[in-house]
């Protein structure tokens, strides 16, 4: 390869990814927003709807649950544009900054100066940067764009079992807890998802009829509704903070493991490996002390309202 070819080369690289690193900023902020207003609607429906169908049906008649579902049509364009363009060790670890965004934009959303003022920005800056660093460091890259049905199949009896632990041990326990481990399973579920539309967004390179004909697409279907599911209960049954440190570290953790077993991502090893460590100890850190910090230990959290009656849209 002559150097002109390898400057087009690594311009290309570049190129891709900033795209990468802006499309999943955006949705990372799009998630955020999503939280936030699917939280407001959650802590209106009544305990006793958990873990049921109809707890859908009830949050489906709230506007502002419906707005929070377009905040997450918003973040599944710019996910799966993000997942075209680069790897999922780089993508899915970005999410961890919704925890901190999802903080501050709900003190905005409330108009809250108090409560912007005692937000724990040390915390909230130990995560950022230590976020960055680590991403800086590791350079995750990618090595194919799509896994064999073999190596599917084993992720999915894996993931399912794991899933079926987090369920179960959810169902026996309430309050804090139970919304920790649902918000565990969520985030399972999405780094599942995210992996299966990158296989999906592969398919859609050969073509329309690859892309509809294969199974990838219709598993994201599928799992991003389970993980939706998920995710709503996990809010409903605690605070915002309980379940968004799980559901955030969480799918970056999970899916930095489906993309190195699934897509043979690589990330920097040897001594590399020890920065790698001390960054995610300082992220771990960082979401703890926002997670024990007087304003997230709030019994009503930041948007939380009073149990409301359902009422019946009347035009």
């Amino acid at each position: 390869m002559d150097e002109a070819a390898l400057n087009v080369h690594l311009h290309t690289i570049g190129v891709h990814t900033l795209l990468c690193v802006f499309f999943a900023l955006l949705t990372a902020g799009s998630n955020a927003c999503a939280a936030v207003l699917q939280r407001k609607a959650a802590a209106q429906v009544p305990p006793e709807r958990s873990m049921h169908v109809s707890l859908i049906a009830d949050l489906i008649r709230r506007r502002v649950w419906l707005a929070g579902i377009g905040m997450v049509v918003v973040a599944a364009v710019a996910q799966a544009a993000a997942l075209a363009t680069g790897p999922i060790a780089l993508v899915q670890p970005i999410f961890i900054i919704e925890l901190p965004l999802t903080l501050v934009l709900a003190a905005l959303a409330y108009h809250n100066r108090s409560a912007l003022r005692r937000l724990p920005w040390a915390a909230i800056g130990t995560v950022t940067i230590a976020l960055g660093a680590g991403l800086a460091i590791a350079q995750p890259s990618g090595a194919v764009d799509s896994a064999q049905d073999t190596s599917w199949m084993i992720a999915l009896i894996v993931t399912a079992a794991f899933e079926a632990v987090l369920i179960g041990a959810a169902t026996s326990v309430r309050g804090e807890l139970r919304a920790a481990l649902l918000g565990l399973a969520a985030a399972c579920g999405y780094a599942l998802t995210a992996a299966l539309m990158k296989n999906a967004m592969s398919d859609l390179d050969q073509g329309a009829v690859e892309f509809f004909t294969s199974w990838h697409i219709y598993a994201v279907a599928v799992a991003g509704v389970g993980s939706l599911f998920l995710l709503q209960n996990a809010l409903q049954a605690g605070s915002l903070v309980a379940s968004q440190p799980m559901l955030t570290v969480g799918d970056a953790l999970i899916s930095i493991s489906y993309g190195v077993t699934l897509f043979s991502e690589q990330l920097r090893v040897g001594w590399w490996l020890v920065p790698q460590i001390v960054a995610l100890a300082c992220i771990i850190v960082g979401c703890v002390q926002i997670a024990k910090s007087p304003l997230a230990a709030e019994a009503t959290g930041l948007v939380t309202e009073t149990a409301s009656p359902v009422l019946l849209w009347c035009e």
